[in-house]
């Protein structure tokens, strides 16, 4: 979709896809066919086919003008026709569609590049996945991952509960990378003893790129699906920057560390799982801290809370506006400096403000609030500093905790949904209920 503007100027001028238009920016003269933009980039950038066969990009702003030539060529997404057949000697897997750039086929007589859903077009797409399983697919939503919510979280964790009720093998979920993260916890904790392995995964790259991460990291995840023991919900993608494998990170210990790079994600404070090898179709374990296949039944559980929110301290943070975050929220996860500190003054200091009678009020209003490691990497320790014995000593949770931010307020969402008794919600947030809280950080895995 292009943007707003555009698309009202394309609605004037009677323009769609396929069309054959100019464009001229001052001197400059660009002729060819309209074609549609895929879900990344700018989306003020009008994508043409010229007639030497390669695609240009013209940034729309102030100066450039657009004019309908001819009607041109329909543009449109066409389903295969062919049909794959089920082989009864392979497992099936599900694959679910939620959107990011990961599911999508490029028209190479246009350059247009389409989502493409149905098992058949999956297959197509990606035709190494005939070798490894039969595949049953849906579309849920297409979204920018940006958008999602927890609302949408539960409709995910309902239909991955359905697809594990029907016999699937194992269920890969393509997600938009920018808050896979998120939705990796949240599944953590709604779907609860998973006999099966759940499976989120994404693109870096779209796949009108020759860079493209999508065949790759689908490929390794149909391959964790339907021939992996490791029953837990994680995220599959690449491990560094060559095509050789994949890692399969925890759902609750991974987070996405780089704007752009294809091996994005990193499992922190824990190894991955598992890693992937793309030609050697082979899975490597790495860890045994795992559930196995068939361990047992799944207990879905979407009992959520959204007003949550995570704050970030920093120096300079104003005590009027910790007061005033139980306007918008029913519990506040800090994001710590060091060992789980915020400002306390314990000195006195004129210039200082401390934050601990804005956080008491909350804890005493019963607004839990959790803190996790800024730092990200480590574990929280309050009891080393004045500053984190205060704030231990007034209600604030997640002493010893080596939870990342994200997880800690997705985990205080459920946790929420289920309760609003402070000292239930002490407790249940202070248990390891999907591996958020490591028995024990070593110390390569900061180094890794």
């Amino acid at each position: 979709m292009y943007s707003e503007n555009i698309e009202e100027l394309f609605e004037r001028k009677k323009i769609t896809p396929g069309n054959r238009i100019l464009l001229e920016k001052g001197k400059k003269r660009y002729e060819g066919l309209l074609i549609p933009r895929i879900n990344v980039g700018d989306p003020d950038i009008i994508v043409l086919k010229l007639d030497n066969g390669y695609n240009i990009g013209i940034k729309h702003e102030k100066g450039v003008d657009i004019k309908k030539l001819s009607k041109g060529r329909n543009i449109k997404f066409e389903s295969s026709k062919k049909r794959i057949r089920k082989d009864d000697r392979k497992p099936t897997i599900s694959i679910l569609g939620s959107g990011g750039t990961i599911a999508s086929r490029v028209d190479y007589n246009t350059g247009a590049v389409f989502p493409a859903f149905s098992p058949d077009d999956i297959m197509m797409s990606f035709p190494e996945l005939k070798e490894i399983a039969n595949v049953n697919s849906k579309k849920l939503f297409d979204l920018f991952s940006d958008d999602m919510t927890p609302e949408h979280w539960q409709i995910i964790a309902k239909d991955v509960a359905k697809e594990i009720k029907s016999k699937s093998d194992g269920i890969a979920l393509m997600h938009g990378t920018d808050t896979m993260h998120y939705t990796a916890a949240a599944l953590s904790f709604m779907l609860q003893n998973t006999p099966v392995p759940v499976i989120l995964v994404g693109s870096q790259r779209s796949s009108d790129r020759g860079s493209s991460d999508n065949a790759m990291n689908l490929v390794c995840s149909a391959i964790l699906a339907a021939e992996s023991d490791i029953a837990e919900v994680g995220i599959c993608m690449h491990a560094n920057t060559s095509d050789d494998y994949c890692f399969f990170h925890q759902g609750t210990k991974v987070r996405k560390m780089h704007t752009s790079r294809r091996d994005t994600f990193r499992s922190i404070n824990a190894k991955p799982f598992a890693k992937v090898w793309y030609e050697k179709r082979r899975v490597e374990i790495m860890r045994n801290d795992y559930r196995r296949r068939k361990d047992g039944k799944l207990k879905l559980d979407v009992k959520m809370n959204p007003r949550v929110g995570i704050i970030y301290n920093h120096p300079g943070m104003q005590p009027s506006y910790v007061e005033r975050l139980s306007e918008f929220y029913d519990g506040i996860v800090i994001a710590a400096t060091g060992l789980g500190h915020v400002s306390t003054n314990p000195r006195g200091d004129e210039l200082a403000k401390s934050l601990v009678p804005g956080l008491k009020s909350l804890i005493e209003s019963g607004i839990p609030v959790v803190f996790a490691p800024q730092t990200i990497y480590g574990r929280l320790n309050m009891n080393v500093y004045e500053a984190g014995r205060i704030l231990t000593s007034i209600g604030v949770i997640g002493n010893g905790c080596d939870w990342t931010p994200e997880t800690a307020m997705v985990k205080l969402m459920w946790v929420l949904g289920h309760t609003k008794d402070m000292n239930k919600v002490r407790a249940m947030m202070m248990k390891n209920l999907a591996g958020e809280i490591s028995e024990r950080t070593e110390v390569e895995e900061f180094l890794a």
